[in-house]
């Protein structure tokens, strides 16, 4: 399978400069498809602009965030189904910005995992520890504790991705040794054999301070399926070269 590199804006954009960056990025990957495949992670307001900057340019649409429900008294919030309809592949559950901000736990978005499947979307499910339980050596034991917490059971390839970033590495500049990265996501591997998912075939992301400068390195990695990329995805040069990195 390709390796996937995922553009997460955050809550970043405005119409015009979202679409702008949207039409370049597609023009790029018409002009000169890469290895790997490409999904923007738009903020909600600009999924259609970027949706019709992109169509046909074989870049994927993807969203940050779902609700557990298909519908109903949920003010502000987004459901799956909805975002199928707005044109996504892809939705991330399970950022730890989510985690940490909006109190999610591993129940929640095992239940927004599998409402993201259940909607015909793929599910970004993202893991990851803080500096404390990295420093404690705890690393591998919360990641492996959050991915069997999240997970909906008996998924295939087509329906997830897994997201390895650690919490303490994002925006900060910072990333985990190879030896470490490597490491981690052999272990990400084995649980998901574990877990009966299609281990081989589940596409395994590092994200965390992804940049030009490091992307080459860290997509050469055992395990290393492609990248969740942050600050870089919104910088056209930058999130091109990423992508680049994985020829």
């Amino acid at each position: 399978m390709r390796k996937l590199v995922a553009g997460n804006w955050k809550m970043n954009g405005l119409r015009v400069e979202g679409a702008a960056l949207a039409r370049d990025i597609a023009a790029r990957a018409k002009a000169a498809p890469p290895v790997a495949e490409i999904v923007l992670c738009p903020p909600a307001t600009l999924l259609v602009p970027v949706g019709e900057a992109i169509a046909g340019s074989g870049v994927a649409l993807g969203a940050q965030d779902c609700h557990p429900e298909g519908k109903g008294a949920h003010t502000g919030d987004i459901s799956a189904p909805m975002l199928k309809d707005a044109g996504c592949s892809y939705v991330i559950v399970g950022h730890s910005e989510r985690r940490q901000d909006h109190n999610e736990g591993d129940a929640v978005v095992r239940a927004k995992a599998a409402a993201a499947v259940a909607a015909g979307l793929c599910a970004i499910v993202c893991v990851g520890e803080t500096a404390a339980e990295r420093d404690s050596g705890r690393t591998e034991a919360v990641v492996v504790r959050q991915l069997r917490g999240s997970l909906p059971p008996k998924l295939t390839a087509g329906q997830l991705v897994v997201a390895y970033e650690p919490v303490w590495a994002i925006g900060s500049g910072k990333t985990p040794t190879p030896h470490d990265v490597a490491a981690v996501h052999g272990r990400i591997r084995d649980a998901l054999r574990e877990l009966a998912a299609e281990s081989a075939a589940v596409r395994i992301l590092y994200g965390g301070s992804v940049k030009p400068a490091n992307a080459r390195a860290l997509l050469s990695i055992a395990d290393v399926d492609g990248a969740l990329v942050g600050g870089a995805s919104l910088v056209v040069a930058d999130f091109w070269a990423i992508a680049r990195g994985c020829g």
